[in-house]
């Protein structure tokens, strides 16, 4: 088997699962249970496996690490959002 096969799949795994999980950040409304530091985190790391990916010609980590930067910049917006809408509801 190819190892590139088992990195192409592992990688598609990993994005679909982050982005489910802003996916439902996002349907929830909620921040409960979030951190902020976890997407900036996730930004930060992501960000520097994406340009070190590529500095070393892994393609397959370069895809991975740029939609899991991708979702982590999506994750922040949610989080920010659903942020705001909780102060505006005092009940929440």
């Amino acid at each position: 088997m190819n190892a590139d096969i088992i990195g192409w799949l592992s990688a598609a795994i990993l994005v679909m699962t982050i982005s489910r999980q802003v996916y439902t950040q996002w349907r929830a409304r909620s921040v409960a249970g979030v951190s902020k530091w976890l997407f900036i985190g996730q930004l930060t790391a992501s960000l520097g496996f994406t340009i070190y990916s590529y500095l070393v010609e892994n393609w397959v980590f370069v895809f991975a690490n740029f939609f899991i930067f991708l979702t982590a910049v999506a994750g922040e917006f949610v989080y920010m959002r659903n942020k705001r809408l909780a102060q505006r509801e005092p009940g929440r």
